[in-house]
């Protein structure tokens, strides 16, 4: 089987997964798609020590979205679902992902387009190459944004952004991204791997169940009413508060030393 991913744990407890098919951009497969799946799951599932998850691309770019190659032997296109591939395969990856356990980067490094638009921007933290862009090219194949576009860019830039991005299809360079607030940040294009590990580094030596907590605290914030979730965030704390980590911060906070957090 060919390895679509790349998946290695530093020292640090940084998990750094990369797309691995650079002569196609990264063009998500079915095959890839289910590999990069099995890895969050193996996070999630404890068979990993990571405490902080980077995705990034091998090569050129980061994503240039599905690989229509899969379906080029294809005749009758009115015969393809177009959303049987969502359902089956994406969907489940992005729940799993979006139910992480640990945080979770994105270090776009080239071109995000289409469904890899949709994984770029799904990270708690965005940081992108100055020669990066992102890119919604499904209105060029008569296709519908998807792969979570739909839910996320408009919480995350609002509705008139969202719906110009997607209907335009302009390509958004990595400075407009930023100014729009859908990144965190822009890096050269030679340091963008070493400044994000840096990033991950230091959220791998902070309280990974207050991250995971604080990640479902904010994702579940948008559907939840003011009341839900403010009895979310107690319910919240009260697991927060049992930590060890939470134990350690406060007696550091009272020693005035720098707390040392194991994650537990």
């Amino acid at each position: 089987m060919t390895e679509l991913i790349k998946f290695k744990v530093n020292e640090n407890k940084v998990a750094l997964l990369s797309l691995n098919d650079p002569k196609r951009l990264n063009a998500f497969s079915l095959e890839m798609i289910s590999q990069l799946h099995q890895k969050i799951k193996d996070i999630n599932d404890g068979k990993t020590d990571a405490r902080c998850l980077v995705i990034t691309g091998e090569g050129k770019g980061f994503c240039s979205g599905a690989n229509l190659v899969d379906s080029s032997g294809i005749d009758d296109f009115s015969k393809l679902d177009m959303g049987a591939a969502l359902n089956t395969h994406y969907h489940p990856m992005l729940i799993d992902l979006k139910n992480l356990k640990i945080p979770f980067i994105t270090a776009v490094n080239g071109p995000a387009a289409g469904a890899g638009c949709s994984l770029a921007v799904f990270g708690d933290l965005i940081y992108a190459s100055q020669s990066s862009y992102f890119y919604q090219a499904f209105k060029f194949i008569g296709l519908v944004p998807d792969a979570s576009s739909t839910y996320v860019l408009p919480r995350k830039i609002g509705m008139a952004k969202a719906m110009e991005l997607s209907m335009l299809g302009d390509k958004i360079s990595s400075s407009k991204a930023l100014s729009w607030g859908l990144i965190n940040g822009v890096f050269e294009d030679d340091v963008l791997i070493s400044e994000v590990m840096k990033i991950a580094n230091e959220i791998a030596k902070g309280p990974t169940v207050a991250y995971s907590l604080m990640r479902k605290l904010y994702w579940d914030s948008l559907s939840n009413d003011f009341e839900t979730q403010l009895s979310a965030e107690s319910a919240a704390q009260s697991v927060a508060g049992k930590t060890e980590d939470c134990r350690n911060g406060i007696m550091a906070f009272l020693q005035k030393k720098k707390p040392v957090f194991e994650g537990k």
